[in-house]
């Protein structure tokens, strides 16, 4: 396989936490090559895409990839629901534009913060006190899914693990922490436990099995 190129589409500007996590399944599945990420940075336009087909679309012209990742939360739907959508879009804006490319949907079953509290570790160091002694309640893997506010959960041992108090604790930026946890996970593998997860790897087994197919058509 030659460089991968890819793409993540994604609901937000903070999903964009969402690469190393991409980056680690692709090697994780038995990808040796370069890969090469983009985000999907629609908001930058004058005129931003509406609905799903038209981001799509728009990112597809703006970031040529070979493998595209289409990131939502679930909120009120299930993963089902929301993958289905996903595959709507993907086929409306494929046809659209008369072109086909392999895809993956992701679907955290909350937010993707919830797949960001796997490791005390990268939590200790992203609040900038790696050394601290304050007992994390960092939630079993395995009750992720279930949490009803991930992103606040995350934020508050962020706050906890650095140790700040008064004014300095109020002035630490916890929105821009998120970003530095997922730099510092460097094994993924207890996702596995998450239904959500592991439907996501299912869908990025079909693409790049999809993408050495067509590698091997163009070679005959």
């Amino acid at each position: 396989m030659s460089d991968l190129r890819y793409t993540l589409l994604s609901d937000g500007s903070s999903d964009q936490a969402l690469l190393p996590l991409i980056n680690w399944s692709l090697r994780a599945s038995g990808v040796t090559s370069a890969i090469r990420p983009e985000w999907a940075d629609l908001g930058m336009l004058r005129n931003p895409p509406g609905s799903l087909p038209e981001k799509i679309r728009a990112a597809l012209d703006l970031y040529p990839c070979t493998l595209l990742f289409v990131h939502r939360d679930c909120e009120a739907q299930t993963v089902a629901v929301r993958q289905n959508e996903i595959k709507n879009a993907l086929a409306e804006a494929y046809e659209s534009a008369g072109v086909r490319l392999p895809s993956v949907c992701i679907v955290p079953r909350r937010m993707t913060e919830a797949w960001l509290l796997i490791s005390e570790r990268a939590i200790r160091i992203a609040s900038g006190n790696p050394i601290g002694r304050t007992p994390l309640p960092i939630p079993d893997v395995a009750r992720l899914e279930e949490l009803l506010d991930p992103k606040e959960t995350l934020f508050s041992l962020l706050r906890e693990a650095s140790e700040l108090h008064g004014r300095r604790l109020r002035s630490l930026r916890v929105h821009r922490l998120t970003h530095r946890v997922i730099e510092f996970i460097d094994d993924f593998s207890p996702l596995h436990a998450l239904p959500a997860f592991r439907a996501f790897e299912v869908e990025l087994e079909h693409a790049l099995l999809e993408m050495r197919n067509q590698e091997s058509d163009e070679l005959v």
